[in-house]
């Protein structure tokens, strides 16, 4: 293996170890605003997808181009879908009047 790639994964080991110590670290009442800070990650994330799927270097750039985007649009519009039914569990409903 080359020296790059081994490089490559231990960093990549690492972050996933880290970001699942972090993650799991948080408490319950956190979990709405991190969900938002985390969208707008993924929306950078998609931004630079869409610019890798549409330099049109090779072919395969275009194509690992293309599942990013689908990635990245996927875990965007998650997000927000679980946000958005995070928050409606906090809202009042109304009572019906007698």
């Amino acid at each position: 293996m080359a020296p790059e790639l081994i490089f490559g994964l231990y960093i990549f080991l690492l972050a996933a170890f880290v970001g699942y110590q972090v993650i799991s670290g948080v408490p319950p009442l956190l979990h709405t605003p991190l969900m938002s800070a985390t969208n707008a990650i993924s929306g950078i994330s998609l931004v630079g997808s869409i610019v890798a799927a549409g330099s049109h270097y090779t072919a395969v750039s275009t194509a690992l181009g293309f599942i990013a985007v689908t990635c990245a649009t996927i875990n965007v519009v998650g997000g927000f879908v679980i946000t958005d039914r995070m928050l409606r569990m906090f809202k009042r409903r109304e009572r019906k009047r007698p």
